[in-house]
């Protein structure tokens, strides 16, 4: 098992570092956060500017390998494993196709997300934050389950670490005609979420219809030994198209479009049925180093929990079959009285009180409206096609209708030891509530078939 996940190795726990820091929010809360980048690759090819407009205006490409954890989990309990700890539809699953899994609490809040692709009849690659692959191994190893489970961590730790897969994701008007400049002809229409066989110069490897923009395009997988002669071929190919490759700036900008918030707060901090857990985690891990920071400060880290139904994975949950959390998720439903939007910053505000300049934070900031807090922005960037900042917010549902005039607090709270409703420095950005996702392809056509 890799020592960054669990504690049993003689390192500190999950539990130790809340217990030493009095409680979760004061372990995690920070100010003066720097944004997150992907490890490895370059902040920026062409601009981040120029590189936001790529996926948007002609194609562009995204390495993918060297940020996100891959869990290889395979053996005959590997369904049933997967099935009793998420919200997902197994039924009809084949062989080649992924989904966005989700996994909840005995309470049904969020414990998080990732990317499942069957790789084979009791095969896996669970794909993402570590948080969910922690999850699911601890409940592999408490309960027995007949499974061998393989971690493939980041390169955030080690820039040196060689991923057992590449990755990359090509997006944008231009990626139809930039695949059949790699391959000669177009690739066998498959749904979204699925993935055909490719080969080139005699590689073999994955393209699965998925892109982290919302864009038309594919994502590449393949064995990392290839990793560079796959991006040549991607490059020669779009010389003729206006390919752009997209830096470590623009990448988590992207999200902010598509719809998808990256870091929500897993809901495994304060549960007593959960201690078992937290003292088997490690502290050393997202889980445990995820900065909370931002213009909304709680000193109750359930006030950071969110669930299914308001963070927009409703569509996912499948009432089918037995899993943990599902006779909460289903009382949930109902009481749930918040929802996931986009909130779009009036362009002057932020040019007059906030800049221009590179922005990206997972923070979380106060929305209000008449001086009240009516929800929190949990994502959100400048967007420079648009001169404004983009962020997804978690809302009261009254006033989630597109075109609500509201505010968007920005700023760092002080955090413990304070008033959570201090406001002194903070900068108010008049904003608009519209869909989620913004943008309308993602919203209408990404995941239409």
């Amino acid at each position: 098992m890799d020592k960054w996940l669990l504690a049993a190795n003689g390192g500190p726990s999950l539990q130790d570092g809340i217990e030493e820091a009095g409680s979760p929010v004061n372990l995690l809360w920070r100010t003066g956060v720097t944004p997150w980048m992907p490890a490895v690759i370059r902040p920026e090819f062409v601009g981040w500017r120029e590189e936001q407009l790529g996926w948007l205006e002609t194609v562009a490409l995204m390495d993918l390998s060297y940020h996100m954890w891959d869990t290889f989990i395979s053996g005959p309990d590997a369904t049933r494993l997967l099935s009793e700890l998420s919200v997902n539809d197994y039924d009809n699953f084949a062989v080649g196709q992924a989904k966005q899994l989700v996994a909840v609490t005995q309470r049904g809040l969020l414990v998080g997300d990732g990317i499942l692709l069957r790789h084979g009849e009791d095969e896996y690659i669970l794909t993402g934050r570590s948080t969910t692959q922690s999850w699911i191994t601890y409940h592999a190893e408490k309960h027995g389950y007949k499974v061998n489970i393989v971690h493939d961590p980041d390169c955030s730790r080690d820039p040196g670490h060689i991923p057992r897969l590449f990755r990359y994701q090509v997006q944008g008007p231009n990626a139809q005609a930039l695949i059949e400049n790699i391959f000669g002809r177009p690739l066998p229409r498959v749904p979204f979420f699925h993935t055909t066989r490719c080969e080139l110069n005699g590689i073999t490897f994955r393209a699965l219809r998925h892109g982290m923009a919302g864009q038309p395009g594919y994502e590449f997988i393949g064995d990392y030994a290839n990793h560079d002669r796959i991006k040549t071929a991607i490059l020669k190919a779009g010389e003729d198209l206006g390919l752009v490759q997209v830096g470590a700036l623009a990448y988590p900008t992207a999200q902010c479009e598509s719809g998808w918030i990256p870091a929500p707060t897993p809901a495994f901090y304060t549960d007593p049925e959960l201690l078992d857990y937290r003292r088997w985690a490690s502290l050393n891990t997202v889980d445990g180093r995820q900065p909370l920071h931002g213009s909304f400060f709680s000193p109750d880290i359930e006030d950071y929990y969110v669930n299914p139904w308001e963070i927009g994975y409703g569509k996912l949950i499948c009432f089918d079959h037995d899993f943990l959390g599902r006779d909460a998720l289903k009382t949930l439903k109902d009481e749930t009285g918040r929802t996931k939007v986009t909130l779009v910053a009036d362009p002057g505000d932020v040019r007059e009180k906030f800049g221009t300049d590179h922005f990206m934070s997972s923070g979380r900031y106060r929305v209000e409206a008449s001086g009240n807090l009516i929800g929190v922005v949990m994502n959100c960037a400048f967007n420079n096609p648009l001169s404004t900042i983009l962020g997804l917010a978690i809302l009261d549902k009254a006033y989630s209708a597109p075109g609500t005039e509201v505010s968007l607090i920005m700023g760092d709270h002080p955090g413990p030891g304070t008033d959570s409703n201090l406001k002194q420095e903070f900068t108010e950005l008049r904003a608009t509530v519209q869909p989620c996702p913004y943008n309308e392809f993602a919203r209408t056509e990404y995941r239409k078939d």
